[in-house]
């Protein structure tokens, strides 16, 4: 079977403004790549088609025609909230030109609201939800829908959402993701700006799932269980990336990535051992790391690592990420620069019970930690989060899939007067990180290492100034 796999582009940015999210940080869509490996290894002809990859073309019908090119039996689109509408728009389209070719959507949005979605929108014909690999791998060999565990289909008119599939065992079965799919991959494709020392980048996941359940956070794919690669496997996936890629730096996504201590000392110790000549990046859980691991981490190349901690309010943490204390955050700050490696701290501004004074607090404790980068999201309730049943009572709500992105507040609690104050009191915030004069030295003292960093910036620099104005301080009330 002929098969296309459409990554949309969807609204990443500012309505109203240029798009630049891509600009500074192009990811690999690496679930419809591992989706396409595995087809792939079942005999399937497949494509990858990024809505958001180097010289993607912008507009429903060119985009169809580009997929339509390829002769598709069937058309998959895997779709964030944000994303949806966008790949909607293409699935029906693309059965208006072509109504028999079979079209499946999967993805978060589509995991965390089920057949809903089949009763709202045309040019869908089945979800998938939770994982993809053996579902569409079932329904590519012409196995009768009825009989696909994970499937949600129509029949007869009514929503039928067969039984779900059971989480693959073992991740190690799986082929590495089909990189080689993606046009200009990798130098097409660029890490989080200063955030590698080397080039070209890529991204890998080694895990799914997260045992924990912090308040924002969907976990309607892989849900709450925890599985892994072996060191083995992510070592042959790196090196695979360095030989045939030349990727140099890697950002490893993982909830968890050092949760499994035992499993993250073996992969060390090969790095150690065998180097692949390539630094990367990954993140910790506070709680779990220690200064041994993280001398090891080090030594098999880690450059920085990432720590959640959302907020600086006591009752904020308590409420929305249980089991992270601030005393606690710093040790594990101080551990992490200690050992030699860059610290980033990751948080999350407009969750339901901020205000003001909370907002303050967490950005003086930013500055407090002395961090190497920092990245501060948009809180957007997502319809598979726990906060998302009580998210109206919480505040207003604006529930515009298209600017639920993380990058606009769609959410403004109670205790905010408007959007615009909450925009103000970010823009006020990032500003006042980046003009630290701390951070400033900190920063000056990499230039040489972040080279390709401003070169990237220095080739697209209209957008990225374009961008910076959304930090000028705001005029606005309060």
């Amino acid at each position: 079977m002929r098969i296309v796999l459409v990554h949309p582009a969807g609204s990443n940015w500012i309505p109203g403004r240029k798009d630049i999210t891509a600009t500074a940080n192009r990811m690999a869509p690496l679930g419809l790549l591992s989706i396409a490996a595995f087809l792939e290894r079942e005999g399937h002809e497949v494509f990858v088609h990024d809505c958001l990859g180097p010289g993607a073309v912008a507009g429903t019908a060119k985009n169809v025609a580009l997929i339509l090119g390829r002769d598709p039996d069937l058309v998959g689109f895997s779709a964030t909230t944000s994303g949806f509408l966008d790949a909607q728009e293409t699935a029906a389209a693309l059965k208006d030109c072509r109504p028999a070719v079979r079209t499946v959507f999967g993805g978060v949005h589509v995991s965390a609201l089920g057949g809903s979605l089949l009763e709202r929108f045309a040019g869908i014909d089945y979800l998938c939800p939770g994982e993809g690999e053996a579902t569409l791998a079932a329904l590519a060999a012409g196995e009768r829908p009825e009989t696909i565990d994970g499937l949600i289909r129509i029949d007869q008119g009514r929503v039928i959402a067969n039984p779900p599939r059971s989480p693959i065992p073992d991740l190690d079965s799986l082929p590495f993701p089909a990189y080689e799919k993606l046009a200009g991959f990798p130098r097409g494709y660029n890490l989080p700006l200063f955030s590698y020392v080397e080039f070209p980048g890529a991204t890998m996941v080694t895990s799914r799932g997260c045992p924990y359940q912090c308040s924002y956070c969907d976990r309607s794919v892989f849900k709450r269980g925890y599985r892994a690669n072996s060191p083995g496997y992510i070592y042959e996936h790196m090196r695979h990336l360095a030989v045939r890629f030349g990727v140099r730096h890697l950002n490893i996504y993982d909830d968890l990535f050092t949760a499994d201590r035992t499993r993250i000392a073996a992969l060390c110790d090969m790095l150690t051992r065998r180097p692949l000549g390539m630094r990367f990046n990954c993140a910790v859980r506070v709680g779990h790391t220690d200064r041994e691991l993280l001398a090891m981490l080090k030594g098999a190349g880690c450059l920085m690592v990432s720590v959640g901690i959302e907020s600086a309010d006591p009752e904020m943490l308590k409420r929305h990420k249980a089991g992270v204390a601030l005393e606690q955050v710093r040790e594990t700050v101080a551990m992490i620069q200690a050992a030699g490696l860059r610290a980033k701290g990751l948080f999350m501004m407009g969750l339901p019970g901020e205000t003001e004074e909370s907002v303050r607090r967490t950005s003086n404790f930013v500055l407090s930690l002395g961090l190497d980068d920092m990245n501060m999201a948009k809180f957007t309730p997502f319809p598979g989060a726990p906060l998302w049943e009580t998210i109206r009572d919480e505040g207003s709500f604006t529930e515009d899939w298209r600017r639920m992105n993380c990058l606009n507040f769609v959410f403004v609690p109670k205790a905010i007067a408007s959007r615009e104050r909450l925009d103000q009191l970010y823009n006020e915030h990032v500003k006042r990180f980046y003009t630290d004069p701390a951070w400033r030295r900190r920063f000056r003292g990499r230039l040489w290492e972040h080279r390709h960093s401003l070169w990237h910036m220095a080739r697209h620099l209209p957008a990225f100034l374009a961008a910076r104005r959304q930090f000028e301080p705001a005029k606005g009330p309060g």
